[in-house]
Formats: structure tokens, sequence, C-alpha cells
């Protein structure tokens, strides 16, 4: 008997749970570059939502929680494992991050597709990848 293949067209959105909220906005937006959709402070959890998007659709949501324990997040941590962009130019915007203050460890070669590659933190030091097209 032939199963159906689950209807899925991609990811939606991933969630990230920020220590310091502010400080995750002011990242992935004028850092990065996410542009903020919407914007919720939810008076019953004393919590904010923010969801922010590229421009070719991918979304984050920035949540802030009073109190969130912190998660180990080195990328050979169970769980996920790290969130990658994809961009054109490696080196341009590895010089915008640290004009930004931000540190790329070297760029590496994929030894399966040979596209290069780099790792650097989000200010809770989630592990970010760029991964050049």
């Amino acid at each position: 008997m032939e199963t159906k293949k689950a209807q899925l067209k991609g990811f939606h959105h991933v969630a990230v749970i920020c220590s310091d909220y502010a400080k995750s906005k002011a990242f992935y937006t004028e850092i990065l570059g996410f542009a903020v959709i919407d914007e919720n402070y939810r008076e019953e959890r004393d919590s904010y939502k923010c969801d922010i998007a590229l421009a070719d659709g991918s979304q984050l949501e920035l949540f802030s929680f009073p109190g969130a324990p912190a998660r180990p997040s080195r990328p050979e941590a169970q769980g996920l494992r790290h969130l990658a962009f994809k961009v054109d130019q490696i080196e341009q915007v590895i010089s915008h991050l640290a004009h930004h203050g931000v540190a790329c460890e070297p760029i590496r070669i994929d030894p399966y597709t040979h596209r290069r590659f780099t790792f650097f933190q989000d200010p809770d030091g989630l592990p970010l990848e760029l991964y050049e097209q």
C-alpha cells in the first residue's frame, strides 16, 4: 500500500526566546536586516512577541519570557544545531558583521557541496551560519 507524503511546503518561521529582548531585536533587525512584521506585548505573560522577516519571506519569532532558563547551544548539543542564512558574497556579510562587532569563525569549505560557510552567534550565543550560494 502506498502512503501519502505530508504536504509540507517549507518553513514558516523559527522561534527564538531571547534573554535580552531589546538587544536581540536590534541584532536581528538593525544588523542582520530583518523587517518587523508585527510586535505585541502580552501583558498576561509579561512577554513580547515580535515577528520579523527577510525579503524572501523567511521569518523569525522573537520572544521574551521573564526567568526563561538558559539552554546549551553549542553546535553539537542535542536539538537545533544552527540556523543557516543564504548569502551571495560571504566576505561582504562577514565585513558587515565585523563592523557591528560580531565575530565570525574562519571561512570553511563544505567537502560535499564545495560551498563556503562560516559560523557566528546571536546575542544569546545561538549558533548562526552564513552559507554562500
